[in-house]
């Protein structure tokens, strides 16, 4: 039986350390930051996370841009030519185009390689979420499970990934289209926190709104309260807008109430940082339900 490749794309968030280790490709996505388009990796090559927040702070627009075909092509199909399989988790199709983009490719090079698997999978999550699914999946993979059967446990169990999150800056909700302007301004004004989450459908939206930054990081913790399963035995999943000493307040809540196995805290990467600025904060875990 051929070997196989677990794939996903820089949505992840995936920590390259991570990447490298449970051997999982990663397609780079594009953003730009003020007049400049830069690629996004794992090991942030072309420019730093730090740097990244600082100018969105002074003001710089950062946009994305969806993968298109052509890269996803290029990528799997070098996959193909070292005699693999592959099979691709992919960003939330609710939230950008690009797992469109990769079922075109998979459907082209299908047809030009048939002895080949090139299965997709839409994760229905975004930033460590959809690492969380990637971890847990390439964990199963090294105890043997073939693709196939990964494939079907993906789409069986992607929605128990819960995703919580608040912002700090709500101009980038409001440039998201996610607020309206005034909406932002009187949130700010009455420092209002919003918090939301994706849903089943993979769609960001809002669940509550609260004064203060520190309710605001307790709201996320309830949620994780009501929802996990059996912490003891999963990897939990903290992600920062370049604001760590939130994440590890977060980080205590969770550790002085359970005895979890592991908890991991990550930058939120320029894609989904783009859209959710300095100060963010996101909270991932396997629960009974989103």
């Amino acid at each position: 039986m051929r070997d196989y490749i677990i794939v996903t794309d820089a949505t992840s968030d995936i920590p390259n350390e991570m990447a490298n280790e449970l051997n999982v490709k990663v397609v780079p996505m594009s953003f730009s930051l003020g007049e400049k388009n830069y690629n996004h990796y794992p090991d942030y090559r072309e420019l730093d996370i730090k740097t990244f927040y600082d100018k969105q702070r002074d003001g710089q627009t950062s946009l994305t841009t969806q993968i298109n075909v052509a890269v996803y092509l290029d990528f799997f199909e070098e996959i193909i030519k070292s005699d693999k399989d592959l099979l691709y988790i992919s960003f939330s199709s609710a939230l950008s185009s690009t797992y469109q983009s990769s079922v075109l490719a998979a459907k082209e090079l299908n047809e030009k390689y048939p002895d080949f698997k090139i299965i997709t999978i839409d994760s229905k999550a975004a930033t460590l979420g959809e690492t969380l699914l990637v971890k847990v999946a390439a964990q199963k993979k090294s105890e043997g499970m073939n693709i196939e059967d990964l494939s079907k446990w993906v789409a069986e169990n992607h929605l128990k990934v819960c995703h919580y999150f608040t912002v700090d800056d709500l101009n980038h909700l409001k440039r998201g289209g996610r607020m309206t302007a005034m909406t932002a301004f009187i949130g700010t004004a009455l420092d209002i926190k919003p918090i939301l989450h994706v849903n089943d459908e993979g769609k960001l939206i809002p669940l509550d709104k609260v004064r203060g930054r520190k309710k605001a990081l307790k709201v996320l913790f309830n949620y994780l309260a009501e929802l996990s399963e059996n912490l003891e035995e999963q990897t939990i999943f903290i992600g920062h807008g370049d604001c760590i000493e939130d994440a590890r307040y977060l980080e205590s809540l969770i550790k002085e109430a359970y005895k979890v196995k592991e908890v991991i805290i990550h930058p939120i990467g320029p894609i989904i940082g783009s859209h959710t600025g300095p100060g963010a904060i996101t909270l991932f875990f396997l629960g009974k339900h989103r």
